[in-house]
């Protein structure tokens, strides 16, 4: 399991879902944990690709054709977080300390599937330095049909206060099925976190969009992104699952995506996209 030091953090990457097992500041520790041989909770530090959130009853229709997925959330019919969370992921360069930055380069193909009849290589950069821990996504066609793409990651920050600031001016409320039901104003509702307050037990497990700023923390810990990239955020709070954190979810894409288009990314032949975020202590 690549080990990575620099500017003061220290983090373990896991090969499974090329995923942030462990992330320290001085000391602290900024993501949840778990054990090194697994299993992975709640997608804790995942890459979500090639789409993030759900795709209600595993059902889409792309480029004139209808493709079903296995549905990874059967309780609630849905095909959830992509294809590559719990996949084995390549090493392909690692640099665990040097001149106070560290990276390690991870590799996985995505190969043509009942649902995802797509080829997509995909390259996850995890790179350590003073800023923080800084993650850049790269996903190529290089099969020979268009694919539908979304992508985003699964940490569940940790900090010392539950002072929660989201910078969007609208939320996805959803259905009984966590699907959206309808994308409304925060004015006025419980979902209005514009200022920094204090989360008090309020359970949120929703997304957000129309951001001033790509950025949400946690109390002292945050994660930042090019809203212009990932224009939505997941915002989950553990409590409700009998978990530690909230979970900050960046995406190119809001849930339900593949069924109504929105943000959806299409990846033509040769053509490729580039996502990045950084998790950091404030």
């Amino acid at each position: 399991m690549p080990s990575l030091s620099g500017g003061g953090y220290t983090a373990e990457i896991s090969q499974r879902g090329a995923a942030l097992r462990v992330l320290r500041h001085g000391g602290r520790d900024l993501v949840t944990s778990w054990p090194e041989g697994g299993p992975i909770p709640f997608y804790a530090g995942t890459i979500l690709a090639p789409w993030p959130n759900r795709v209600a009853d595993g059902r889409y229709s792309f480029d004139g054709a209808d493709h079903q997925l296995e549905l990874t959330e059967p309780e609630r019919g849905n095909a959830l977080h992509g294809l590559v969370s719990a996949a084995d992921w390549r090493v392909a360069e690692w640099l665990a300390a040097e001149d106070e930055h560290a990276f390690v380069r991870l590799v996985h193909t995505i190969t043509p599937a009942p649902g995802y009849p797509f080829t997509l290589e995909l390259q996850v950069l995890h790179r350590l330095d003073a800023a923080g821990l800084s993650t850049t996504v790269t996903a190529r066609n290089t099969g020979e049909r268009p694919a539908p793409y979304g992508c985003g990651p699964h940490p569940w920050l940790l900090s010392d206060s539950d002072v929660l600031h989201v910078p969007a001016a609208k939320v996805v409320l959803n259905d009984e099925r966590l699907l959206p039901r309808a994308l409304e104003e925060v004015s006025g509702t419980p979902y209005d976190f514009r200022v920094p307050r204090p989360l008090g037990g309020q359970d949120v497990d929703n997304a957000f969009t129309a951001l001033t700023a790509g950025e949400v923390r946690v109390g002292g810990t945050r994660v930042t992104w090019d809203p212009a990239v990932l224009p939505w955020v997941q915002v989950c709070t553990g409590g409700q699952l009998g978990y530690e954190g909230v979970a900050v979810e960046p995406m190119t894409c809001p849930p339900g995506a593949f069924n109504s288009g929105t943000d959806v990314v299409v990846l033509r032949p040769g053509e490729h996209h580039e996502a990045s975020w950084t998790i950091s202590a404030v």
